[in-house]
């Protein structure tokens, strides 16, 4: 699992629109908030790309790009995006390459049955590409405030 301090993993991953979106480009220009959800659609993961949505103003205001990253396709991302009126974006990682990178993608029991899936988790890296924040196994409710007194907290 990545910690604070490291440099982040670059990755480039299609978003919604297929257009493909380069981690590297943001080196320099702004801090980015990444966020890996398990599935388009489910409650928590609705609730979580909505709510970061609802405050995508004040996080552009400290200069902060977010982007929510599952393994589903483009085409699900948009229809989500589109059924929920979700403003960030949303990339695909349908090869697990960045999950395994940040350390998400691990296994987990579920009813009694061992499986591998993303694990909740969301990171903050700053202008310079370095991790500010890596935390796993996260709660949807009230994370999008949480991470956006973090972002504060780094701009401070």
């Amino acid at each position: 699992m990545l910690k604070a301090g490291q440099a982040a993993p670059m990755f480039v991953l299609p978003d919604a629109d297929m257009e493909l979106i380069d981690m590297a480009r943001f080196q320099g220009r702004s801090n980015v908030i990444l966020f890996f959800y398990p599935r388009d659609g489910a409650p928590c993961c609705t609730l979580q790309a909505t709510d970061f949505s609802d405050h995508e103003d004040e996080f552009a205001r400290l200069d902060c790009q977010i982007f929510g990253i599952s393994r589903d396709d483009c085409l699900k991302h948009a229809e989500f995006r589109d059924e929920h009126g979700i403003s960030i974006s949303l990339l695909s990682d349908e090869d697990g390459l960045a999950c395994r990178q940040y350390g998400v993608w691990q296994e987990k029991e579920v009813n009694g049955v061992r499986r591998s899936g993303i694990v909740r988790s969301t990171f903050i890296i700053d202008k310079q590409g370095v991790l500010r924040l890596a935390e796993y196994g996260v709660s949807a409710k009230g994370h999008a405030l949480a991470m956006l007194r973090a972002v504060k907290e780094l701009n401070s």
